[in-house]
């Protein structure tokens, strides 16, 4: 009787003792595979302290083999609108099969970013892509360091008119990530020169010039009643982006 009392209670206990070990060697896996990726950045002798988190923060992420690199690629619309359109000028980026699935943790997002992501307007489209409130509430705990300013300098170098609305919500979205005062007073040099060069870009484009066009002949009463409440409308939405822009400014800091 007493060795069957035994054996249950110790078949109860074994798996969360298993589960605790491997929780064990899991944690001391990550410490010795981050203090290696420290170890590497003290010798390769990095610049900054955030290349210095950078390389530890990746420190989980595998170099891509031959058959990541030459495996099959998907080409994807960026800008499923454009293809109701059938703009002759519309692009096309191609994105590893493995980027199909939008990211849904910064984690995720953090792994694309630097893997999958090879140019700055690759980066740009998939910030607009993912959208504000996906960003919002992907980096509601935390923005990561560094990423702030990452985004600003693609922001500023690819913002087009036609994105002017996406990329206001980006801005506003990262505006209200915790700590964002905090990532924005580490901000270099040259990235608070990329936020300027955004909302320097934000306050010159205007959605109006976008509005008019061209018409042959006189219009007629009705299409000028449809003319006139279209115009309308886009001035209403011109007037709260010129807004929103004031707004963000002050939470960039931006004079």
């Amino acid at each position: 009787m007493g060795g069957c009392g035994t054996g249950g209670v110790g078949s109860a206990v074994s798996p969360l003792l298993a589960r605790e070990l491997r929780e064990a060697l899991a944690g001391d896996e990550r410490r010795a595979r981050e203090d290696a990726a420290k170890m590497r950045a003290l010798e390769q002798r990095v610049s900054s302290y955030r290349e210095f988190r950078n390389m530890v923060l990746a420190s989980h992420l595998k170099p891509l083999e031959k058959k990541d690199k030459m495996g099959d690629r998907r080409t994807v619309l960026w800008n499923p609108c454009a293809a109701r359109t059938k703009a002759p000028q519309t692009s096309e980026v191609e994105i590893p099969q493995e980027m199909d699935q939008l990211p849904g943790t910064s984690a995720e997002f953090y792994r694309d970013w630097r893997r999958c992501l090879k140019s700055g307007k690759e980066k740009y489209q998939f910030l607009l892509r993912l959208g504000g409130e996906a960003l919002g509430r992907i980096f509601q705990v935390d923005l990561g360091f560094g990423l702030l300013g990452e985004f600003l300098a693609v922001l500023a170098e690819h913002i087009c008119p036609a994105d002017r609305a996406g990329v206001l919500q980006v801005l506003q979205s990262l505006s209200g990530t915790r700590r964002f005062g905090l990532n924005l007073d580490l901000l270099s040099q040259s990235e608070k020169e990329s936020s300027r060069e955004v909302f320097r870009k934000l306050q010159t484009m205007s959605r109006g010039s976008c509005t008019t066009a061209g018409h042959l002949g006189s219009p007629t009463i009705c299409e000028a009643e449809s003319e006139t409440h279209l115009v309308g409308t886009s001035l209403q939405k011109e007037a709260e982006e010129e807004r929103l822009v004031m707004e963000l400014m002050k939470c960039y800091q931006v004079s």
